[in-house]
């Protein structure tokens, strides 16, 4: 068959890597065009379009999908299957266009987590398990009939980015996995109503903001440890300190819960050269953090400079 793929940052280049070493017929890539990033507002190319330019694979940049021109390149190209990996919302005239449609990978067992951070939301919300899709797209988003699954633990420690590494591999392969069905006509799709007919659970994964990124100390403890490892390492959740008097953001990326012990009040401790973070309901133990101003560190390196007991979260 031949495959367009559509993606744009490193989730999508594992997938794509996966079907280039089956040996699968990918004619081109759809990514998001170059932008300025960074202090030097250097023109910045997408992880997929480099990876797609060290293979030798055709690169297409619209700006916008529903163009006349990109029609024309649709027609020109005919791809008979179309494959989406964390790509923006497509109109009904791409995803139609193949005759054997277009499906996308999802980073959720659908139809739980519908939406643009799934990952973020399965760990805040403190799950124990997730997994990946496949689905064909649909005119709604995160609806369409699904075709595979993998489920994976989420272990009490997890961060973001490390589930989202582990969610990239196994995505890769249940990708490959999916063309090989549909190349063999073997594919058996379940409809998303049908799976929350049969207890399904349904939930949302919307975009993240700067207000969720807070911490509230009052909060219960394990909720607090799964936003901290809910939000790392972007965007990372944050609290409120002051040093002499002044109010500084401090960043916590990474934590384990060391006891759920009932406590009076709120406070740094240092104990036998580790940071730790006495809370109403608990105690965290701090592994990594960022003080406003200052790098990314583990909590012991850091400790070093500051006297964190005079700290007043």
């Amino acid at each position: 068959m031949r495959i367009l793929f559509y993606g744009t940052p490193d989730f999508a280049v594992a997938t794509l890597n996966a079907l280039v070493k089956e040996g699968k017929n990918v004619i081109g890539i759809v990514t998001a065009p170059d932008k300025p990033a960074g202090r030097g507002y250097k023109i910045q190319k997408s992880a997929v379009k480099i990876f797609a330019e060290e293979n030798n694979l055709p690169v297409y940049q619209p700006t916008n999908l529903k163009s006349s021109e990109f029609s024309k390149l649709l027609n020109e190209i005919k791809p008979d299957l179309q494959i989406v990996v964390a790509f923006r919302m497509m109109p009904e005239v791409v995803w139609s266009f193949p005759k054997q449609g277009t499906f996308n990978l999802h980073a959720s067992l659908l139809p739980n987590y519908r939406g643009a951070a799934p990952i973020n939301w399965a760990i805040i919300n403190g799950e124990t398990k997730t997994g990946v899709t496949t689905f064909f797209l649909s005119h709604e988003i995160d609806t369409g009939n699904v075709i595979a699954q993998k489920e994976i633990e989420i272990k009490q420690n997890h961060t973001v980015g490390e589930l989202h590494d582990i969610l990239m591999i196994i995505g890769s392969q249940l990708v490959v996995e999916t063309v090989n069905q549909i190349e063999k006509n073997q594919i058996f799709i379940t409809s998303q109503n049908e799976l929350i007919a049969k207890g399904g659970k349904l939930s949302h994964a919307p975009k993240l903001n700067k207000s969720l990124c807070k911490l509230d100390l009052l909060d219960d403890i394990k909720n607090i440890h799964n936003k901290i490892r809910g939000l790392s390492p972007y965007p990372g959740s944050f609290i409120m300190i002051k040093m002499g008097g002044i109010e500084k953001m401090l960043k916590l990326f990474k934590t384990e819960i060391l006891n759920q012990n009932t406590n009076s009040e709120i406070k740094f401790q240092i104990n036998e050269g580790d940071l730790f973070l006495q809370l109403k309901t608990g105690t965290l133990k701090v592994i990594e953090l960022q003080l406003e101003g200052k790098k990314r560190m583990k909590a012991q390196d850091f400790i070093k400079g500051f006297n964190l007991e005079q700290w007043n979260p």
